[in-house]
């Protein structure tokens, strides 16, 4: 086997493609794509989403401390990668895409409709990093579709057709290849 040393870069792949909604007071609510989003603690409950300074949703993100984190699915990939493209300084992301705005509970910017499970987040701290400001915030609230729940209650998020981002492309979620502690469950005797 033969590698290859480069320089430091960007290359934890896969990693989650979000949508992420934000809202100022008397204006239209927005949604910027973000690739470098994830879980940072569990309790409480919270999680990070990095952003470029220059992109028209940092500074409503920096006035409101708020925003849904919305996650993506195979049918919301095309909106997905649009909202990560277009800005919304020019166009109205939730009307282009046709997209429905849900009322949050918590915050005052609304998640999407669409989209399986919506994490509703107040901002708590804001670490400069650079190239992209680290949005550090807890989780108040999570709304769930109703469809993807079974008749006991449990949520089967897996089976939404989630999308994953990895190296320039959009990719569905496939075969699931075991669970959490499977490695170390006892085996059946037969």
């Amino acid at each position: 086997m033969t590698k290859q040393y480069w320089r430091g870069g960007n290359m934890l792949y896969p990693v989650p493609a979000v949508m992420v909604s934000c809202k100022r007071e008397g204006e239209k609510p927005n949604i910027i794509t973000v690739a470098w989003a994830g879980t940072v603690c569990s309790d409480p409950p919270m999680v990070s989403i990095s952003v470029r300074k220059e992109r028209y949703s940092y500074e409503i993100l920096k006035e409101t401390g708020e925003f849904v984190i919305n996650l993506a699915t195979k049918k919301l990939v095309y909106a997905l990668d649009y909202c990560g493209v277009k800005s919304g300084r020019d166009v109205d992301k939730f009307a282009e895409m046709n997209l429905n705005m849900l009322p949050s509970k918590w915050i005052k910017a609304p998640g999407i409709m669409e989209s399986p499970l919506n994490l509703e987040c107040r901002v708590s701290q804001t670490i400069p990093l650079g190239s992209h400001d680290l949005f550090l915030a807890e989780i108040l609230g999570v709304t769930a579709d109703e469809a993807y729940m079974d008749e006991k209650g449990k949520f089967h998020l897996n089976d939404a057709g989630l999308v994953a981002y990895s190296h320039g492309e959009y990719f569905e979620l496939g075969e699931r290849l075991g669970k959490f502690g499977y490695s170390v469950a006892k085996k059946r005797q037969r």
